[in-house]
C-alpha cells in the first residue's frame, strides 16, 4: 500500500489509520533518509494508541518505552528503538532485543536496516521517502509473512 502524504500532520495520520492493522507482538520496520518522516510515523501510532507521553526520537538511548492503551482501554507497552547511531550488532543484543521483539507490545524501529538478519521474517516494512513537494512524502507499507510459517501452517491443515 502507498500513500502520498503533503505535512507532518498528514503522514501522523495515515501512521495512526495503519496503527488500526497492528496487534500485541507486532514489529514494524522503518525506513528511509534522515528527515523522511520516520518519527511523524512513530507518532501517529503512538497518538492511535494513546500514548500521553512526549514521543520523541530515542537517538542517543537508542530506545524509548511509551506507555498506551488499546481501545478496550487494556495497556500496551510501545517500544520505540532508534538505531540510527548503531555502529554494530552487539549494541543491540545489549539492548536485550529478543525479550521486546517477541514480547506483548509493539515494536517500531527507526533504521531498521542496520538490524540485519535481525528483524522478526513476520513484520510490517515502512518505506519512507521524500516526494516531489518540500514536505511531500510517499510512504509504502507491506506486510512481510514468515513463508515458511505460513507453509507449515497449511501443510498442517491437509
Amino acid at each position: 500500500m502507498v500513500h502520498t502524504t503533503a505535512s507532518e500532520i498528514e503522514t501522523a495520520s495515515r501512521a495512526g489509520s495503519f496503527a488500526k492493522t497492528l496487534r500485541r507482538g507486532d514489529v514494524v520496520a522503518l525506513y528511509g533518509e534522515l528527515g523522511s518522516g520516520k518519527t511523524q510515523f512513530v507518532k501517529g501510532v503512538c497518538k492511535y494508541f494513546n500514548v500521553a507521553q512526549l514521543v520523541t526520537s530515542p537517538t542517543f538511548v537508542l530506545m524509548n518505552r511509551y506507555s498506551g492503551s488499546e481501545s478496550g482501554g487494556r495497556e500496551l507497552m510501545i517500544f520505540h528503538f532508534d538505531l540510527y547511531r548503531v555502529k554494530n550488532l552487539s549494541e543491540v543484543y545489549d539492548l536485550g532485543y529478543q525479550e521486546f521483539f517477541h514480547g506483548d507490545g509493539i515494536c517500531l524501529v527507526e533504521w531498521a536496516d542496520r538490524l540485519e538478519s535481525l528483524l522478526p521474517r513476520q513484520r510490517h516494512d515502512v518505506n519512507l521517502s521524500f516526494g516531489k513537494k518540500e514536505n511531500e512524502r510517499i510512504m509504502a507499507i507491506e506486510a512481510v509473512v514468515d513463508e515458511l510459517e505460513v507453509g507449515s501452517k497449511a501443510g498442517e491443515l491437509r
